[in-house]
């Protein structure tokens, strides 16, 4: 079965609604099974549970059948949702594009001269869509 996961903040943002709103047609398309994460900081922790995610969601797109709501406590938001794709085996990741930008920062402290693409490539071995700030999908790489 095709597992589609997308990251978003909770209480959702525009922009999270926007990146939750393509992954759900993503996987409606591809008849998959979705995931929707959110990572709740230890440093910052909100309390999220499960519920609280879930009502938010379903509140903006209605209710989802082939979904699952996870929320997952660390340190790091960006190495929280690798260690998620990666145990879930994902299929397709559905990121926004501050998410791409955030793991590009992430990597530059790491490396001096990043190739986002080919460490995502390196670290995962799925499809990778990242959605701007008006919807749209602008990046689409098989990883």
């Amino acid at each position: 079965m095709t597992l589609v996961v997308v990251p978003v903040r909770y209480p959702l943002s525009a922009h999270s609604e926007r990146t939750l709103r393509e992954g759900v047609r993503v996987a409606q398309e591809r008849d998959a099974d979705l995931t929707v994460l959110h990572v709740d900081l230890y440093q910052n922790t909100g309390g999220v549970s499960r519920s609280d995610l879930k009502r938010a969601v379903e509140r903006r797109t209605g209710s989802l059948d082939r979904a699952r709501f996870v929320v997952r406590r660390g340190f790091l938001v960006e190495e929280t949702i690798l260690e998620e794709i990666v145990a879930e085996n994902a299929d397709v990741v559905v990121i926004g594009s501050k998410q791409a930008g955030r793991w590009r920062r992430m990597v530059q402290k790491l490396l001096s001269d990043p190739d986002i693409d080919t460490y995502l490539r390196d670290q995962l071995d799925c499809t990778v869509i990242t959605v701007d700030d008006s919807g749209a999908t602008v990046h689409d790489a098989e990883l």
